[in-house]
């Protein structure tokens, strides 16, 4: 049974949390810190990276949030998920600690389910097929506004010589900031690709999902609960872990992200190694 739609919209949906603020506030802290140099500046970089994914996270549900109620779906509003609020999720530990482990760990974007969404009061399957791709749309875009200091030359550039070393063109200053946001940037992508998968259960198989025959929508339905499990098994198998990765540094640099400057900030990042 679905809920019944609710005709007021709750006063205050739309304002963000106090815990979101917090997470802003801690970004832009954590980002003085690293431009400044403050302290430990690995742990400045690892404040960073994990808030700032912390911020995507939260905009990447809001995404499909917002998408869903302007598509019709008001019990969005009642359940919290406009305010950009990770407490409010349906899978915490899906869609905040497991994702800061992946990137923490692994040095990828994992992308987390976590917006229940009330199709029964979704009008069409392109609205469907749209609030799915919300999520990893706005992953695209962070992606380009991090990429934008990259591209319009206020970071600076790595360069590789003919023996493989790497060089900083255009000076070093702030280079722990500027090396966590080319991670960030990288993180993005990662999650960008993997979300547009059509992996059952994420997002890029909930596009597909609207447009299935009944049957192949029941099959996806029993395959979806282990969407996560199937991803880890294909990124697992080399072959297919080295075309992604290859995949990712590619559309990475194509926007201006050196690859050598996001793999030092995964190192700076994890201050403990």
């Amino acid at each position: 049974m679905s809920n019944p739609v609710t005709r007021r919209t709750p006063a205050g949906a739309f304002l963000p949390s106090p815990v979101f603020v917090g997470i802003l506030a801690l970004t832009a802290v954590a980002g003085w810190m690293a431009w400044t140099g403050f302290g430990n500046v690995r742990i400045d970089v690892f404040l960073l990276v994990v808030s700032g994914w912390l911020v995507s996270l939260c905009l990447h549900e809001y995404a499909h949030a917002i998408v869903a109620y302007a598509s019709g779906d008001r019990g969005v509003a009642d359940r919290g998920y406009l305010r950009l609020n990770p407490l409010k999720y349906t899978h915490p530990l899906l869609s905040i600690v497991l994702p800061i482990v992946a990137v923490v760990l692994g040095g990828i974007g994992l992308p987390g389910g976590a917006v229940w969404v009330d199709h029964a009061h979704i009008g069409s399957k392109l609205r469907q097929s749209l609030i799915s791709a919300a999520g990893p749309l706005t992953n695209v875009l962070f992606a380009l506004i991090l990429a934008v200091p990259f591209l319009s030359g206020a970071a600076p550039r790595i360069e590789q010589n003919e023996f493989g070393q790497y060089t900083v063109v255009g000076g070093a200053g702030h280079l722990e900031f500027w090396a966590a946001l080319a991670l960030l940037a990288f993180l993005q992508v990662t999650a960008s690709v993997l979300n547009f998968l059509p992996v059952p259960g994420l997002d890029g198989g909930n596009m597909l999902h609207p447009w299935l025959s009944p049957p192949y929508q029941r099959t996806y339905n029993l395959f979806a609960p282990y969407g996560f499990i199937l991803l880890f098994a294909l990124l697992w198998q080399s072959r297919i872990n080295h075309w992604f990765f290859s995949a990712v540094y590619w559309l990475s640099e194509s926007i201006g992200v050196p690859r050598a400057l996001s793999a030092a900030g995964f190192e700076l990042m994890r201050f403990w190694s």
